[in-house]
């Protein structure tokens, strides 16, 4: 997986408002079904993992790992990011095939 290439589309997506990263905000946009796709850092805590990928269980919305937070953060231009919701299908699919 080349780091680059997805994480200058999440820099991308982002300029163009198409992002939200955090926790609270992230269940946020699942349950509104806003989120196309949730990134979740590799060192997230269990607890979050596990409440975020149970929430995108129950609402059918894809996840993907990405190696940690200061990458996931630095993507989008803030401090380290355990997670983030792409709420944008054409990000959201262009990201799916990066990250697999």
């Amino acid at each position: 997986m080349n780091s680059n290439q997805w994480m200058s589309l999440l820099g991308l997506a982002n300029r163009a408002r198409k992002i939200i990263s955090g926790e609270e905000l992230t269940v946020k946009e699942i349950r509104s079904g806003k989120a196309k796709l949730v990134i979740l850092a590799r060192d997230a805590s269990a607890n979050t993992k596990k409440k975020i990928t149970d929430k995108c269980g129950s609402y059918h919305v894809p996840y993907k790992m990405v190696e940690n937070r200061y990458l996931l953060g630095q993507a989008i231009g803030k401090e380290a990011r355990v997670v983030a919701a792409i709420l944008d299908e054409g990000f959201a699919k262009k990201l799916m095939t990066l990250l697999d």
